[in-house]
């Protein structure tokens, strides 16, 4: 184990999301077949190598594997899944400036601005707006047929965020 995958296990064994977890404080609801599903799927939030092995939590294999192994295509799905929530939270925090350092404020509070953010992204994403919210290329897009992923905007160079100038000066 490096020493940052460490120093994140012992952040996240520290954590009150662990706490949270073990005792089953969240209300995490019970694996059922989803539609159009034979299979009992449990819920689970999505981690990278550094999180421990729990059961609400999917993280890779460790290693490499060959091209067609089930644990290559897992891994590679689970990377894809964990892109996704950080292209969402890398553009609203590059819109909602309060998101990039620690909020110093009560938790209840915290809670609400975060819950604001949220559905203020959602609002812009399906408003007419969408097009000066979200420019062409600020979300990674896969290359289906090869299975390579193009990176966005903000993956190569996060000073140039186009079209979000706008948008941060009312935020």
């Amino acid at each position: 184990m490096s020493r940052a995958n460490f120093r994140c296990w012992c952040i996240f064994h520290a954590a009150h999301l662990k706490k949270c977890l073990d005792h089953n404080i969240m209300h995490i609801p019970s694996p059922h077949i989803f539609p159009g599903r034979s299979a009992v799927t449990p819920y689970v939030f999505v981690g990278d190598d550094a999180f421990p092995f729990c059961t609400n939590i999917l993280k890779p294999f460790p290693g490499s594997y060959d091209k067609e192994s089930k644990e290559r295509i897992f891994n590679y799905r689970l990377n894809r899944a964990r892109r996704v929530s950080e292209n969402v939270f890398d553009i609203i925090s590059s819109v909602f400036r309060v998101l990039r350092k620690p909020m110093l404020s009560q938790p209840d509070i915290a809670t609400k601005t975060v819950l604001a953010i949220i559905y203020l992204h959602n609002f812009l994403r399906k408003s007419s707006s969408r097009r000066m919210y979200n420019p062409p290329g600020m979300f990674d897009i896969e290359c289906a047929d090869r299975g390579e992923i193009s990176d966005c905007v903000w993956r190569k160079d996060k000073s140039h965020l186009s079209g979000m100038s706008a948008i941060q000066k009312l935020a």
